[in-house]
């Protein structure tokens, strides 16, 4: 059996060394009679085995069992350019009601929308034509054993993992397409953690990130690597037409986060990237959401709509064209294309 060990598969091959396998006990029958008692050649067949025996060891040592994937738990946050902080801050403090916890490096700021979950905006936009999506990260119960996990199996991955600058653990890889995804594992006393519970005011909009997208231009190799080798699955997939495939929502695997891929899209422009490119906030009312805005004098370009997946929601834009979807989770219409599947 090929998952059989080396060692139970080389004791089921014949013997190299049939002469070993001989004893003076052979039938008297046998052609050739037994030679005379060798001192030398009885050492030898006891040195022998055991100098096979011990070059084996090293190999069976250097075996190591496979690792196993550790816990994907969901979004941890989703790393956003901008070329206007300030703006940024109107749109995701005032507008969203999010605040935020603790300094980001280089200015960068942090809103919070839960203990786990963070909306990171930097002031690195250079140029218009420039992707507004730095990066997304999820959340993974122990960094260091999903790089281990990864770089198994064949994913390049940082040569060793230490505490970052929050003091947690964390590590970038990029997927078949060149997106740079994150995982990350909160560690008791880090920044993050030692802000649980903290700056969760009721002004916010939302309380969870439920999914982040971005444009792929091949699932199949996708799959690849979220699917066959991080374990997340498809929920659900749906098109502007029933015949035609736009979207494809892939679920952590071991939580009820999502990533949504977003296809045929292969030279967008600057504002159908930002429609691409997007987080969604879970909302248990779009239209008590959407009145919240406008107590608030949020300037909107839409109003709550129900999506092809059969749920309400409602599309917002940062001041860089970044979609800020609102979305209920469970579906008040019909579902489009193919069931979404609970599981």
């Amino acid at each position: 059996m090929p998952n059989e060990p080396i060692f139970v598969r080389n004791l089921k091959r014949p013997n190299p060394f049939p002469a070993i396998a001989r004893t003076h006990c052979e039938p008297k029958s046998h052609p050739h009679p037994p030679a005379p008692y060798n001192a030398g050649m009885a050492l030898r067949n006891l040195i022998l085995p055991a100098l096979c025996a011990a070059a084996l060891v090293p190999c069976l040592l250097s075996q190591k069992p496979d690792v196993k994937r550790p816990p994907i738990l969901g979004v941890a946050h989703i790393a956003l350019k901008t070329n206007d902080l300030a703006a940024a801050r109107a749109f995701y403090g005032h507008d969203l009601g999010f605040e935020e916890p603790f300094p980001g490096p280089d200015g960068t700021a942090i809103f919070k929308v839960n203990d786990h979950q963070y909306i990171e905006v930097a002031a690195t936009l250079k140029d218009d034509s420039e992707d507004r999506l730095a990066h997304i990260a999820f959340e993974t119960a122990n960094a260091r054993q999903l790089r281990e996990y990864l770089a198994g199996k064949g994913v390049k991955v940082p040569d060793s993992l230490e505490k970052d600058a929050d003091g947690d653990y964390s590590f970038m890889v990029a997927d078949p397409e060149g997106h740079s995804i994150e995982f990350v594992e909160y560690v008791k006393g880090s920044i993050r953690s030692r802000n649980f519970g903290k700056a969760l005011p009721a002004t916010r909009i939302s309380d969870r990130i439920i999914h982040a997208g971005f444009t792929i231009q091949d699932p199949f190799t996708a799959n690849r690597f979220y699917g066959a080798i991080l374990g997340y699955h498809e929920t659900w997939h749906g098109g502007m037409q029933d015949t035609r495939t736009d979207w494809v929502d892939m679920r952590v695997p071991d939580g009820a986060d999502w990533l949504e891929y977003m296809l045929n899209q292969p030279h967008p422009s600057t504002r159908t990237r930002g429609v691409m490119n997007h987080l969604a906030l879970g909302v248990p009312d779009a239209q008590a959401a959407y009145k919240t805005l406008q107590d608030r004098q949020v300037k909107m370009q839409e109003q709550p709509k129900i999506g092809r997946d059969g749920k309400w929601q409602l599309n917002l834009y940062d001041p860089n064209l970044t979609r800020a979807e609102l979305m209920e989770p469970k579906p008040a219409g019909t579902v489009c294309c193919s069931p979404i599947l609970d599981h």
